[in-house]
C-alpha cells in the first residue's frame, strides 16, 4: 500500500484516506491504481462490511489528478488512455462489494469528485468546495460516463451549469440537490458521523444493498456512448496544453478555441 493512500481497518470498516497534504491531495496515476485494486479485492467474507474515503489534512477531500501528470501526454492515446483508466478506477468503486461512504471535508475537486460521486453515500462538513473547475483551469472534459454518474445525482442541467461556469458547490447547495445526505459543522463532526454510519451500515442485509449497488449500476451502463472524439479533441488542443501550464505558473489562460 503507498503511504499516498492508507488504509485501516476500524471494526468492520475499512477506512482509505488520501494523503498528500502537501498536494490538497491531489492524486497520482499510482493513487488511483490503488484504490481500484483495494475496491476489486475487497473480501466478502463479512470481514469487512464497510468502506470510508476521507482525505487528510483538514483541507481537501482530494484536489483532482496532479496536474504534473499531464505533461507527459504527446499523442491522442495518450488521453485516451487516461480517461479509460479513470472509467476503470470510478467503474471499481461502483462494484466495490460493500458499501462505500466518502466523507468530504474541504475540497472535493476533478477527480476526488469523481470519486466521491462514485461512493454509495456521501456526507460532508460545512467547508465543502464540490465542482469541476476545468473550464477555467485546463480545458479538458469529463468522459461521458462520469457525466452520467453526476447527472444521475444532480441533475443534467446542473451538471452543465456547474461545468460551464467552473463554480464550485458549497455544502447547503450539496445538500439541497442530494449530492450530500448529511452536513456536519467541522471535520471532527464529520468523521464521527462517518463511523457512526459506517456501523449502521454494517448491521444491513449484505446481500441486499450489493444487489441493490449493481442494478443501478447495470441501468446507468445501459447508457453508455463513444465519446473518444470530444477526449481527444480536448486533450490534443493548444487550449490545453496552454492552460495546463498556465494553471502551474499560477496564470489566467487565455483561451483559443483551438
Amino acid at each position: 500500500m503507498s503511504s499516498e493512500l492508507t488504509s485501516e481497518m476500524k471494526g468492520q470498516t475499512l477506512w482509505l484516506t488520501f494523503n498528500r497534504p502537501e498536494a490538497r491531495n491531489a492524486l497520482t496515476f499510482a493513487m488511483y491504481d490503488a484504490l481500484a485494486e483495494i475496491c476489486a479485492t475487497i473480501p466478502t467474507d463479512g470481514s469487512v462490511r464497510a468502506m470510508v474515503l476521507t482525505g487528510a489534512g483538514g483541507k481537501a477531500f482530494a484536489a483532482g489528478t496532479d496536474m504534473t501528470q499531464f505533461r507527459v501526454f504527446e499523442t491522442a492515446q495518450d488521453a485516451l488512455d487516461y480517461e479509460d483508466n479513470i472509467s476503470r478506477v470510478l467503474a471499481a468503486v461502483d462494484q466495490c462489494p460493500v458499501p462505500t461512504v466518502a466523507a468530504v471535508h474541504g475540497a472535493c475537486t476533478g477527480g476526488g469528485a469523481s470519486i466521491a460521486a462514485a461512493c454509495d453515500i456521501r456526507i460532508s462538513s460545512a467547508q465543502l468546495k464540490f465542482g469541476f473547475p476545468i473550464a477555467r483551469t485546463l480545458g479538458n472534459c469529463l468522459n461521458a460516463g462520469s457525466l452520467a454518474r453526476l447527472s444521475e445525482l444532480i441533475g443534467a442541467g446542473r451538471v452543465r451549469e456547474m461545468i460551464f461556469t467552473a463554480r464550485l458547490m458549497g455544502a447547503e447547495e450539496a445538500l439541497a440537490t442530494g449530492l450530500v445526505s448529511e452536513i456536519l459543522p467541522d471535520e471532527a463532526a464529520l468523521i464521527a458521523r462517518a463511523t457512526e454510519l459506517a456501523d449502521h451500515l454494517a448491521g444491513m442485509a449484505p446481500l441486499t444493498l450489493r444487489a441493490t449497488k449493481e442494478a443501478m449500476r447495470r441501468n446507468r451502463a445501459a447508457l453508455a456512448v463513444e465519446d473518444s472524439d470530444l477526449i481527444t479533441s480536448c486533450y490534443m488542443s493548444r487550449d490545453f496544453k496552454h492552460g495546463l501550464e498556465a494553471f502551474l505558473a499560477k496564470q489566467k489562460p487565455e483561451w483559443s478555441g483551438t
